[in-house]
Order: structure tokens, then C-alpha cells, then sequence
């Protein structure tokens, strides 16, 4: 006799507490076995093929692609036959139990125990001052999502006046950003109604002769999954961030020709941005105040033990920093071999969250877009950038003659509460002199 088992989302770590449906894998009537992926979602940090914990016959799904669900939702059902005695079921395991196993960080174990979530109507007798600070948030203001919780503490709402439209009424961020929305809309509407002369049509009625044209106008694309939390962690940056500039155009001949000179003795090759990775954990053993982040509520600086390295990625899904653990400890070689890993995993969507997050200082090659500068956005909570341009021949003086070089020309963006401009200038000289005389590296190895 089939037993029909209920799969939900499941907690895809790192703090995310939703996932957008991008493609199903599985049609209802498919027959699925333990550990097959069933869904495509994308989350905040990465696309993840979700793998389902049972076997047997989807029955139901639930959430059509583009429907963004809170972790606990239903994605499916699937009728499971009856094991045998034994515990062995039609795929072996018992299908009926979670298979236990973690597949690209996340696990299919059985689903926890459902979570509370506050109704509306509940709302009225749990109301409190909730640990986060937001006077009149629920009591059980747990089961509302850390992210959630912020983004109503950040405009000023107050999260019992807000209508949830998930499951059981929870609270979900668009339901914030509606309410963020209606509240300037009406704030803006007020202003300027009463600057309105006698006589003069208010904005309102002037809104409602063009609010039908303007819907049609442009294309609008949603600010949701990975480009969403890009532009909400960018904004961050630029709120909180008190980032300053300095920048300087190093010869980067010698360093090519070091490159071509380790790649002809065999082995894996060295890529370029490894090397310039490899100059900037130097730089940062050289200037560990600038591998820190600033813990602004205890108004502390906090210099950090170990390098873990980001480096911007494009991908056909936006921009993507993945992460290289523990930097420092690593040789070019070693640093080519992870990063060529991570860039393609990217490029695949198959980072999991822990290689997208716990980074410490990023590197940015903006020269693969073949433009010579920049002045980057620092990676929140990050206190510094090392950009680099594109490696082109120009004409320079070397030697005391005029010759034509391949210039660089690098940036270096970092937070002005962290350290004063003669520390961030010692740094990018340092990387320059490197760059240009690649031998300095050896007082460092």
C-alpha cells in the first residue's frame, strides 16, 4: 500500500530562508528514486538542483516556476510504496525516510518539525517589543526570517500592520517591500498635495491620467534570487561604507614573462589572475589591517586571522564572488587550480552557499571587460578591493627610455574607518612593485 510523503523546501543554510522556483525537473506521474533532483531553485547565493529524499511517484507539485517559496513550504508529494520487512523499500532504503546524505551543502535528511507561523489573526494577541528592536513585532517573531525582520527594521514598519501573503500568513520579504512602497507612495502624495494651489489638479488625479500608460512603459525585471541580494548587499555597501579611492599604473612586462617562464616547465598552469591573487595575500600579510571588517553596533574594528579570497565572476546569472578559503596558505599553482574550479562551477550554477560567503577581501578583474579603470563598490562587510584593468601596450618609460610595455593600471577602494590613505597607498605600491618586479615576492616565500 503507497503512502504519500510531503517534501519541503529544506534549509538551505548560510541564513536563507526562501528560494525561487526557476524549473522543474520532475512532472507529476514521473517515478523519482531516493536522492533524485527534483527542482531547480535560486536563492540568494547560488542556483541549487534540490534532490528529493524519497522514492516513488510524484503525486503533486507545488509552485509554479518563478513562484518564490519560504523554506518549509510543500515543493512535492510523492506516493511511496510500503517497505518490506526489514526496512527495505522499492529503491532499496526505506523511501519512506530521509536518506540522510548532503548533496552540494545541502541535506535531504527527514523534514523538521513544522514551524508555527503567525497568522493575522494571531497577531493581535502576540504583539511585543521583539529581540531585533521593531517595536510591536510579533512575539513568535522567530519564525519570521532574519532578512525579513531587517528590511522592516531599515524602513521603519511596523511588522503588525503588515498583511503576510505566505503560507499560514507568514510575513515574506515582498510583502515588506509592498508595504515599503505604499508607505513612500502615500508619504510622497501627502507632501505634495499640499503644495497644491486652488484650483490645480493634485497629484492624485494627475497620477491616475498617466498610471495607465506608465504600466505598459519599458520592461521591468524582478529584483529577486542572486541579483537581488547583489543589489541589496551593493546598497548596503554604498549606505554604510565610508569607501575611498587611489589608484596607480604599474609595467606588468615582467610579470607576463615570469608567467610564460612557469607555465613552459609543465605541470598546471598558472592563470594571471592567480598570480595577481597570490600578490595580494603577500600584500595583505604585509598590511593585515586591511584584511578586517568593522563590527559597527560594538564600534570595534576586527582584523581577521586568515585570507579567505573573493574574486568577481560574470556569470549569465549576474555577478558572482566566490570564495577561496584560506588564501594564504595556498601557492599560485594551488590558487590557479581552485579558482579555475569555483569560476566554472559559477559559470554552471552549482556553487553551493559556503563558497560564496566568509570572504575577507576581494579581487576584481574589471580588464576581462576591457576597460583600463574603475572604482568598485566594496563587498560588504569587507574593508577593501584590489581592482585590475586590462594589460595593454602603451608607451613607457623604462629605463630611461621611451619603450612601448603592457601597463596596468590598478585600483585599490577601501574603508576610510579602517585605515588612513598611508596605509591603503603603502599597500597598492606594494602590489605596483610587484607587479612590476615579480621578484620582490620572493622575500615573502
Amino acid at each position: 500500500m503507497a503512502v504519500v510523503k510531503e517534501f519541503t523546501l529544506p534549509d538551505l543554510g548560510e541564513g536563507l530562508t526562501e528560494a525561487q522556483v526557476v524549473r522543474w525537473l520532475v512532472a507529476v506521474g514521473d517515478v523519482v528514486s531516493v536522492d533524485q533532483p527534483v527542482v531547480e531553485v535560486e536563492t540568494a547565493k547560488a542556483m541549487v538542483e534540490v534532490p528529493c529524499p524519497y522514492g516513488g511517484v510524484v503525486t503533486a507539485r507545488f509552485g509554479e516556476e518563478g513562484t518564490e517559496l519560504p523554506v518549509g513550504a510543500p515543493l512535492l508529494t510523492v506516493a511511496v510504496g510500503e517497505p518490506e520487512p526489514g526496512g527495505k523499500g522499492p529503491d532499496g532504503p526505506d523511501a519512506s525516510r530521509g536518506s540522510g546524505n548532503v548533496l552540494v551543502g545541502y541535506g535531504t535528511q527527514a523534514p523538521a518539525a513544522r514551524r508555527r507561523r503567525v497568522r493575522p489573526g494571531d497577531r493581535g494577541a502576540a504583539e511585543t517589543a521583539g529581540p531585533d528592536g521593531v517595536s510591536g513585532a510579533p512575539a513568535s517573531v522567530a519564525v519570521i526570517s532574519p532578512l525579513v525582520r531587517r528590511l522592516a527594521r531599515e524602513r521603519g514598519l511596523d511588522l503588525r500592520r503588515i498583511r503576510g501573503t505566505g503560507p499560514e500568513g507568514l510575513i515574506i520579504r515582498a510583502d515588506v517591500e509592498q508595504a515599503a512602497q505604499a508607505a513612500h507612495a502615500a508619504q510622497a502624495s501627502h507632501a505634495a498635495a499640499a503644495a497644491v494651489p486652488r484650483g490645480a489638479a493634485s497629484p492624485a488625479v494627475r497620477t491616475a491620467r498617466t498610471s495607465g500608460r506608465r504600466k505598459t512603459d519599458g520592461l521591468r525585471v524582478p529584483l529577486r534570487g542572486m541579483r537581488g541580494a547583489a543589489a541589496e548587499k551593493l546598497s548596503r555597501s554604498r549606505r554604510e561604507i565610508p569607501d575611498a579611492t587611489c589608484w596607480v599604473d604599474a609595467d606588468a612586462t615582467e610579470l607576463l614573462t615570469a608567467r610564460k617562464a612557469m607555465n613552459v616547465s609543465g605541470g598546471a598552469k598558472v592563470s594571471l589572475l592567480a598570480l595577481l591573487a597570490r600578490i595580494c595575500t603577500a600584500a595583505l600579510a604585509k598590511y593585515p589591517e586591511l584584511n578586517a571588517t568593522v563590527d559597527t553596533e560594538a564600534h570595534e574594528i576586527v582584523r581577521l586571522p586568515g585570507v579567505h579570497l573573493g574574486f568577481a565572476a560574470q556569470t549569465d546569472r549576474g555577478l558572482v564572488v566566490p570564495v577561496v578559503k584560506d588564501a594564504h596558505a595556498r601557492n599560485a599553482v594551488e590558487l590557479s587550480v581552485e579558482m579555475a574550479r569555483l569560476t566554472e562551477a559559477a559559470r554552471a550554477g552549482k556553487l553551493s552557499p559556503a563558497e560564496l560567503t566568509g570572504g575577507t577581501f576581494t579581487l576584481n578583474n574589471y580588464g576581462v571587460f576591457g576597460v583600463d579603470g574603475s572604482t568598485p563598490i566594496i563587498n560588504h562587510p569587507e574593508a577593501a578591493m584590489l581592482g585590475v584593468g586590462r594589460i595593454a601596450p602603451k608607451p613607457w618609460v623604462h629605463e630611461g627610455e621611451l619603450a612601448v610595455r603592457h601597463v596596468v593600471q590598478l585600483s585599490f577602494t577601501f574603508d576610510h574607518r579602517v585605515c588612513d590613505g598611508g596605509t591603503a597607498g603603502g599597500f597598492l605600491r606594494y602590489v605596483a612593485d610587484c607587479v612590476e618586479q615579480p621578484a620582490v615576492l620572493l622575500r615573502s616565500l
